[in-house]
């Protein structure tokens, strides 16, 4: 067994229940789903987080996503689906192998994100423009 749980899935050294693998990616059931249908989307290629994930395998990663949702939905009766990652200890990230989960959700459900106290509140044009203007720089 390696250090990373999902490389060591990956190398189908390690028991998971696979739904999808191709060539670079494989999607198996999160072993603590939040909702039945809970599946995790990982490259085969030992990747940090999307921080550090190319553009191109990227793009392959969220086509999965794409393509399990409606699966998945069909399947678990929901009424729709969430797609997310957490980069960095900071954001949740537990297991250091980037993975997309791909989470059925149900009407009343009780899953979410919390927004901070006083959401939503407009922000300034002016901080949005200088932001934004940082950011093309950086891209």
């Amino acid at each position: 067994m390696s250090e990373c749980v999902f490389c060591d899935i990956v190398a189908h050294t390690a028991d998971s229940s696979v739904v999808y693998e191709d060539e670079v990616a494989l999607a198996f059931m999160d072993l603590f789903p939040i909702h039945p249908g809970h599946t995790l989307v990982v490259p085969k290629v030992h990747t940090p987080d999307l921080a550090h994930c190319r553009l191109d395998l990227a793009g392959h990663l969220f086509k999965l996503c794409a393509l399990l949702g409606p699966a998945i939905v069909e399947v678990t009766q929901g009424a729709g689906f969430n797609i997310w990652t957490a980069n960095g200890e900071a954001a949740g990230q537990e297991v250091f192998h980037l993975h997309l989960h791909v989470l059925p959700r149900h009407s009343n459900d009780t899953f979410g994100l919390r927004f901070p106290k006083g959401y939503p509140t407009a922000a300034p044009r002016p901080e949005l423009e200088a932001m934004a203007a940082k950011l093309r720089e950086m891209v």
